[in-house]
């Protein structure tokens, strides 16, 4: 991935250059929190799910009700823009021993091979980020080896209430258990947030060895247990090593598209995806003759990780008429029933109905998803 780099001088000015170089040592993707493609913010929140910033789930359960956001209170002169906050809006002060909650990041096996996880020769990470948290205390991180159900966890503390802190943890690399060379998530970073005796109970697994719940978030605080406390992150940085570099900022069309791989659409970037919006993708037709018709091909942005699950959205034309698409004939908008055909792929997917012969112009909206 590119990043700006000063690193050359002209010969004609003797000024430093900026350079784009193929390079992103960060395996987080959209650590600087600057790409929301499905909202900026969503409330009520009570479970699983990706809500806001993309490549970040929320996974909890019975711990209170959450607001997750793009928020642009940030670290003052550290160069980011954006973080991700979580507010507490219904509260869980005495947790059951199956709570918990995290915001977590998942990564595919086949860009983890430079690791050499399960050999002599595995590499450490080091993990860095800024956080800002109400609840002051110890906070658990983990990451998880998804191949060979195996973990480490660590904890930082959070020193000062409602301040922006810098962390930084190291990890040793892990000798056993490799990770699996393809498109599935075989390692996840988890944000512990807060969690029931049944992942306290234990000892911190601080080294790598055989997941245990009772050993996962040993100590973690629960910032679920007043309204009054808000969650916010940015800067996240996992890097091999043992030492944290500075962040890696990518443009954002660069972070855009290694997100767009997860998921994407159509809709402008924030706009929430929802039936009858007044924007809408607009696509010129010729159909077969005759009045059936079949196979409007739509590419997406970027390949995408798999094939994705994709839900449609109507247009505005298409005047609640769920599951319908909408296409003008030359003099008037009609809607038709519509469906994706089996044959669609990480490329592309087909949709399949039936439009007048006269059809020039269809109009609708999509969501691909193909998230670990």
């Amino acid at each position: 991935m590119s990043e700006l780099k000063v690193d050359k001088v002209s010969p004609r000015s003797g000024n430093y250059v900026a350079l784009n170089t193929v390079e992103s040592k960060n395996i987080v993707i959209n650590g600087d929190m600057s790409i929301a493609q499905r909202n900026t913010s969503v409330a009520s929140i009570t479970g699983n799910g990706y809500y806001t910033l993309d490549r970040y789930q929320m996974e909890m359960s019975s711990l209170g009700t959450w607001t997750m956001s793009q928020s642009t209170d940030v670290p003052t002169g550290q160069g980011f823009a954006k973080s991700l906050k979580l507010d507490c809006t219904t509260a869980d002060a005495a947790p059951a021993a199956g709570a918990y909650m995290t915001v977590s990041q998942r990564f595919e096996g086949q860009n983890l091979q430079y690791l050499k996880k399960g050999t002599a020769n595995a590499l450490p990470l080091t993990l860095s980020f800024w956080v800002k948290s109400t609840k002051t205390g110890t906070f658990i991180i983990e990451l998880i080896d998804t191949n060979n159900t195996r973990s480490i966890s660590k904890s930082y503390t959070v020193s000062v209430s409602n301040t922006w802190e810098f962390k930084t943890i190291t990890f040793a690399g892990d000798t056993t258990g490799t990770f699996t060379n393809n498109n599935a998530a075989s390692l996840v970073l988890a944000f512990w947030l807060g969690a029931g005796t049944n992942f306290t109970s234990g000892t911190l697994q601080t080294s790598w060895g055989s997941r245990t719940t009772a050993n996962q978030a040993v100590g973690q605080v629960n910032i679920a247990d007043s309204t009054s406390n808000d969650f916010l992150i940015t800067g996240v940085q996992l890097e091999a090593g043992t030492t944290a570099s500075d962040f890696c900022f990518l443009p954002f069309d660069v972070n855009l598209q290694r997100c767009q791989r997860y998921f994407q659409t159509s809709f402008n970037t924030g706009q929430i995806p929802v039936n009858n919006a007044a924007h809408a993708n607009y696509m010129f037709v010729r159909p077969f003759s005759g009045s059936s018709f079949a196979g409007i091909q739509v590419g997406y942005r970027t390949r995408m990780r798999t094939t994705p699950s994709v839900a449609l959205y109507t247009s505005a034309q298409s005047s609640g008429a769920v599951g319908n698409i909408s296409y003008f004939d030359g003099s008037s908008w009609l809607n038709t029933p519509i469906s994706i055909h089996s044959t669609s792929s990480e490329n592309q997917f087909i949709l399949n109905g039936s439009l007048v012969a006269s059809a020039v112009l269809v109009q609708f909206n999509y969501a691909a998803s193909a998230e670990l």
